[in-house]
């Protein structure tokens, strides 16, 4: 298969002196986002090879606690939906939306 276009995404991670995350940003081009700051980042890389998933979360130091939960939940919102698109398997997405609704309403995160 030709590669016909590349896309670059990329994190800029500013660290203290103690290597903590002190400022995020994030560059997209294709997506249109340039320099855009952030306050966490959940990523996940599959490995074929391994089978396994590498991941890399990080949030600055004054990542408020309950955004922290609200960016949780709408990521798990969001893989339920990743999920279903990916494997057509509706019965599971469902499940998946389930536990969202439980663990916002265990959360009391506001709709």
């Amino acid at each position: 298969m030709a590669i016909k276009h590349n896309s670059e995404v990329k994190f800029n991670i500013g660290l203290d002196e103690n290597k903590v995350p002190e400022v995020i940003s994030w560059f997209a081009k294709d997506g249109g986002i340039d320099n855009d700051p952030s306050k966490a980042v959940m990523i996940s890389v599959w490995d074929h090879k391994q089978k396994d998933t590498l991941r890399m979360d990080l949030w600055t130091k004054d990542m408020p606690v309950d955004e922290m939960k609200q960016f949780f939940h709408q990521t798990l919102v969001s893989m339920a939906d990743t999920f279903e698109r990916a494997t057509d398997d509706t019965k599971m997405s469902a499940t998946m939306r389930d536990f969202c609704a439980y663990f916002a309403d265990k959360l009391e995160l506001k709709k």
